[in-house]
């Protein structure tokens, strides 16, 4: 997309009629921290960064892009993984970190209405006053937005009992490519008409602006008890998941690291993991008291079934948060092994666990890059981190493509390309692989309705048809299969 430069000046005018001075950054200096999000492979200097402080600047902002034909790249914390939030050289990055009120903590409807920019756990921090709290925890937490968390759908270690965002939030005020307010949801559990609150979540800033997201908040359990589990063979450990689940036990959370993860976060955390486990397994169970009886025990049972050589129990508040803080360090943790590394994010069925953790380690062994395996093991959410040097010449490209095979496991397997990250620009290439050129039409005629002009966020979440021929078309439509060791599926 070009942009005309008289049309750039003009609207640059505009934004710092709108705007404070502080809120307009056009230096280098100011602009290299949003050259790029979470995934640092891919960068790309802004044209311009614009912040405002409530949705009355963002509506006039949309306006004036959507006057001069500027596109927009939504930004929350910048902490994405898949370069959602990657900048357009010649657009407005539309930074919402300023919008960080909690509006409304509402204990008796059991909901909060937030701006963007707040932290996700600071609505649990926010709620914890009445007993409550807000489910999904991304690793990230502690710094990323609930914006951004709408706009990839995270999830985090508790989704698979409480869900993932789009499960959590009740309603979002968007700001469409024209300027007009949409009011989607609200303080309701059921709303007329089509779903397109649903439709928002994971939409990645290319359908809309969120200004105000209305969250479900939930009491915290009665109690709860962790288990940790380490095998030495981490094919035991991944039976074990699917086994735990098929005995109809839902653990709030369920997280499995193999060596390389677990032996960093172990030196990163002090959490207390043993480093000659080729797999560990957290578990955590909530609910009553007595249910809790019944459930640590049948899940000790089915553990040592699978050959699991030492089982941890922890009832305490201090032994649960010493255990979690390994696993909520693990990305840090991993980034002490290796200059560079790449977090992917792949979905499969949990009975194919064991196998695609397999292929991921002869994946790795031809591609000569070593792999550290963080997952949330009972949903089959995956997060292969490819560790690299991005100063040696050709590592940054092989990475990319090792994930890529990676990713096509998953969707041999059953599985998808992503869990909680999103597309943006990591995965294009992969979405050809996952779906045929009519749904990607859908997709692209649904993206056309909401934003007939393609300024919001162009370049992401949906590939081209074109692109998609230039790589062979759909390869799991056209039975076509890329790699050797998809032929096992």
């Amino acid at each position: 997309m070009d942009v005309n430069k008289t049309d750039q000046r003009a609207l640059l005018k505009e934004l710092k009629k709108i705007l404070p001075v502080d809120g307009v950054i056009t230096d280098q200096a100011g602009l290299k921290p949003y050259e790029t999000d979470g995934l640092t492979a891919i960068k790309e200097m802004p044209w311009v960064v614009a912040l405002p402080e409530n949705e009355q600047q963002v509506v006039r902002i949309v306006k004036a892009c959507a006057r001069h034909s500027v596109p927009i790249i939504p930004r929350g914390a910048g902490t994405g993984l898949s370069g959602g939030a990657r900048p357009h050289r010649e657009g407005v990055v539309l930074g919402l970190s300023r919008m960080t009120e909690i509006l409304d903590v509402d204990c008796v409807g059991r909901m909060a209405r937030v701006q963007p920019g707040v932290r996700n756990a600071a609505i649990s921090e926010a709620a914890g006053v009445h007993g409550l709290y807000y489910a999904p925890d991304p690793s990230s937490q502690i710094a990323c937005s609930i914006g951004g968390n709408v706009a990839e759908n995270a999830g985090g270690v508790h989704c698979l009992k409480y869900g993932l965002t789009v499960n959590n939030v009740l309603g979002v005020r968007l700001v469409t490519s024209t300027g007009e307010i949409l009011k989607l949801g609200g303080a309701l559990y059921d709303n007329p008409g089509p779903d397109l609150l649903a439709l928002v979540c994971g939409s990645e800033g290319m359908l809309g602006i969120v200004t105000e997201v209305t969250v479900a908040l939930l009491p915290h359990p009665q109690a709860k008890t962790v288990l940790m589990a380490a095998f030495k063979d981490i094919v035991d450990a991944g039976d074990a998941v699917a086994n735990i689940i098929a005995e109809g036990i839902i653990p709030a959370g369920m997280e499995m690291m193999d060596q390389q993860a677990a032996t960093a976060a172990e030196q990163f955390a002090k959490a207390g993991y043993p480093l000659d486990a080729a797999a560990i397994l957290i578990i955590e169970l909530d609910g009553s008291e007595a249910e809790l009886r019944d459930q640590a025990g049948r899940v000790g049972r089915l553990l040592n079934s699978h050959r699991a050589y030492q089982v941890v129990r922890a009832d305490d508040a201090a032994t649960q948060a010493r255990i979690w803080r390994g696993r909520k360090s693990a990305f840090p943790a991993v980034g002490r092994l290796a200059p560079d590394y790449l977090c992917m994010d792949g979905t499969i069925p949990r009975h194919k666990l064991a196998e695609i953790l397999m292929q991921i380690h002869r994946i790795s062994e031809e591609e000569g890059l070593s792999v550290a395996n963080v997952f949330h093991a009972a949903d089959g959410n995956l997060h292969p981190l490819i560790l690299f040097d991005a100063n040696i010449p050709g590592q940054t490209d092989r990475a990319m493509a090792m994930g890529a095979r990676i990713l096509e496991c998953c969707i041999l397997a059953g599985g998808t390309i992503t869990g909680e990250h999103g597309v943006g620009v990591e995965k294009l290439d992969t979405m050809c692989v996952q779906f045929s050129s009519e749904e990607l039409r859908q997709f692209h005629r649904l993206k056309e309705a909401m934003d007939p002009e393609g300024l919001l966020n162009p370049g992401k979440g949906i590939p081209t048809l074109t692109r998609c021929g230039e790589l062979g078309g759909m390869h799991v439509h056209s039975g076509r299969l890329p790699f050797p060791e998809l032929e096992r599926f």
